[in-house]
């Protein structure tokens, strides 16, 4: 995979577990990607990061933590544009609302399946990349007639307007992001709710109910993976 026509999409994975990083290194390099490891913070910043277009980060390492790494490159102009996913066993909401607050572009738990980073990864840069678009060109997420215009945030279907509330918006964008990807309950909450405090799993259900209801043929595509969570599938 690349951001371009000549350039591949370079991924740097930073993590104190070596055989997790040639784990997501060979999954990731299968997905296309050139990937590159470094076991500590420290490691990783000796590497010229501007070669990288993404970067998974651990936050519990040695000296220098995940999110302390993050802020110095946030902080350098250099790197500042850079995504970041967060890799972490810490999955309290306090931790996670560290990791977006420092600019994170997503937050993983641990353990995780290959599969979900793959797709997080892969929304993450596809997001990411809409900033190298010119000036006023439309960004839309489509599936078949069903279309979101994420700058205008409307969703249509045959040209026609869907009323939306803004989360109902923010689940239809995350799920289509991640066609064909289960994503858990977890997932959408800290995607969907991650700056309210108190949000029930009922409170995705009856969100999904009604969004369902409102894309009216596409309702069916959205899918629910008892114990898991939820996906839209399309060819």
């Amino acid at each position: 995979m690349s951001t371009n026509n000549t350039t591949p999409t370079r991924i740097l994975v930073v993590d104190d577990e070596e055989d997790l990083c040639e784990i997501l290194q060979f999954n990731l390099e299968t997905e296309g990607f050139e990937v590159d490891t470094a076991h500590s913070a420290e490691e990783a910043l000796e590497l010229d990061l501007t070669r990288y277009q993404l970067i998974l980060l651990d936050v519990m390492m040695g000296e220098i933590s995940g999110f302390k790494m993050a802020r110095m490159l946030k902080n350098d102009e250099k790197t500042a544009h850079l995504p970041i996913i967060f890799l972490t066993a810490k999955d309290t909401e306090n931790d996670m609302l560290t990791g977006f607050n420092l600019g994170a572009d997503d937050y993983i738990s641990k353990p995780f399946s290959i599969r979900q980073v793959i797709a997080r990864v892969k929304a993450v840069l596809r997001r990411t990349a809409t900033g190298d678009k010119e000036e006023g060109e439309k960004e839309t997420l489509s599936y078949r007639t069903l279309s979101l215009d994420t700058k205008r945030i409307k969703a249509t279907i045959d040209g026609q307007e869907i009323p939306l509330t803004k989360k109902e918006f923010e689940i239809l964008k995350l799920l289509l992001e991640n066609r064909n990807y289960v994503l858990s309950r977890e997932d959408i909450l800290t995607r969907v709710w991650s700056d309210e405090v108190y949000v029930l799993d009922r409170t995705i259900d009856v969100n999904i109910t009604r969004l369902r209801k409102k894309i009216g043929i596409y309702g069916k595509n959205i899918v629910t993976r008892l114990g898991f969570g939820y996906c839209f599938e399309g060819e």
